[in-house]
């Protein structure tokens, strides 16, 4: 990581365009994602506003921001369509004209010459930059992204799909944020991840433990709490940073996941691999969004060897073997259930541990004694078979999702566990 010094904090803003976001057909996760990044690299956004595939609305807000902030990224609007605005909108903001750029051009006639497409004068219109920027390589679509700096700031124009944006973010606009002296070379901060502990206990215990020079930051997403320490304006090193950091993550113990931004499915898989094991799955209420979790992470096929989503009892008994009496008295929601999942997964994958979920996520269903929002996870280990029971508050996504993380947490426990025995024992 990177202490990030700066004679003063950078101004970002960031404009989302498009109809579809004020409309909501689609949700804003480019902002959510761009936010983590410009953070991470010491450009925390100070301002993000959302405009429709307007020219105007657009050059309103590139012309007003541009001079004011250090940099200014875009999103959307750069296609070949009649709706893409941006391209133009900003180079009359900017005072400037668009010129033709014969790299983008080359590239994807290119791209249409391997896929059989002929170019078409709308698609040309996409290998237009303004005067005195340059083209981003698009790879990966047929948009070519912007970047135009002048005196030390900078305007980035990114393509709307996300395959195509976020790689696009990472290999050329990072690298040339960094050459301008904006970024870091690193991390701007190191940030410490746990589960099981809430935001205001975790404050109480690891406050004391963070000098008061540092700034130190929160974030809170389904169950997972991050502590981010920061030099702020202290001028302190990234050995001073990771210093606190040690000292806080033995603080927190079992809750502390991670130091970074690493998943609670890829530290579970690198457990797996470490110990050269494997996880097979059972699933109900969250129909398959605890595989996701695990084949989402690359590399997962070398300890994942498979899922069994079984929503119905007789999934349940054809697919795990789940025996009928044991549902006709616990019910498919319950600790015998879920720990029978568990046990039926390893045995039909055959691998050495496996973990299950059943459960009530909404907005029917439930029982007195196991309402809405009741989740009962089931693990089996080598050593033994074990239940617990997960009580959520929140709506039915809240509840699978919350259900995936614990699942996720609670073999990453049991596994640290199982390691310190072998050592304790001399295996």
């Amino acid at each position: 990581m990177d202490s990030c010094r700066s004679d003063r904090p950078r101004e970002v803003l960031v404009i989302n365009v498009g109809d579809e976001l004020l409309d909501g057909l689609r949700g804003n996760t480019h902002l959510v994602w761009l936010g983590e990044q410009l953070a991470r690299r010491g450009l925390p956004v100070t301002r993000a506003v959302t405009v429709r595939d307007d020219s105007d609305a657009i050059a309103r807000e590139v012309g007003s921001a541009w001079g004011a902030y250090d940099v200014i990224v875009t999103t959307g609007g750069i296609g070949p369509t009649s709706d893409d605005r941006t391209r133009e909108a900003v180079s009359a903001a900017l005072g400037v004209g668009l010129a033709h750029a014969p790299a983008a051009e080359a590239a994807l006639r290119d791209r249409f010459t391997r896929i059989g497409r002929k170019v078409s004068d709308a698609d040309l219109r996409q290998c237009r930059v303004p005067e005195g920027g340059c083209e981003l390589p698009n790879p990966r679509g047929t948009a070519p992204g912007v970047w135009f700096s002048r005196e030390g700031r900078a305007l980035v124009m990114l393509p709307g799909p996300g395959l195509e944006l976020r790689p696009m973010f990472d290999e050329e606009v990072v690298p040339r944020l960094r050459d301008l002296g904006c970024a870091c070379r690193g991390e701007a901060y190191v940030q410490v991840r746990t589960y099981g502990i809430g935001a205001a206990p975790l404050e109480r215990l690891i406050r004391p433990l963070v000098p008061a020079s540092l700034t130190l930051t929160f974030g809170t997403h389904t169950g997972i709490v991050d502590a981010r320490i920061s030099s702020g304006r202290s001028g302190a090193s990234a050995d001073d940073l990771c210093d606190v950091a040690r000292r806080v993550r033995d603080a927190v113990g079992e809750d502390f996941i991670c130091t970074g931004h690493a998943c609670l499915a890829s530290i579970v898989i690198e457990q797996l691999r470490s110990l050269e094991k494997s996880v097979a799955l059972a699933e109900s209420c969250t129909g398959g969004l605890l595989a996701d979790a695990f084949a989402s992470v690359p590399g997962a096929s070398r300890v994942f060897a498979g899922s069994a989503v079984c929503y119905s009892n007789d999934a349940k008994m054809n697919l795990l073997g789940v025996p009928e009496a044991l549902i006709a008295q616990h019910g498919a929601v319950s600790a015998e259930a879920a720990a029978a999942m568990a046990s039926g997964a390893a045995d039909k994958f055959g691998s050495d541990y496996a973990l299950s979920v059943t459960g009530f996520a909404g907005p029917e269903g439930g029982t007195d004694a196991d309402p809405v929002g009741t989740v009962y996870l089931g693990y089996s280990s080598p050593t033994g078979v074990w239940s617990m029971r997960l009580s959520v508050v929140g709506d039915r996504a809240q509840v699978r999702r919350r259900a995936v993380n614990t699942a996720l947490d609670w073999m990453r426990r049991k596994l640290n566990r199982y390691r310190v025995e072998d050592l304790i024992h001399g295996a």
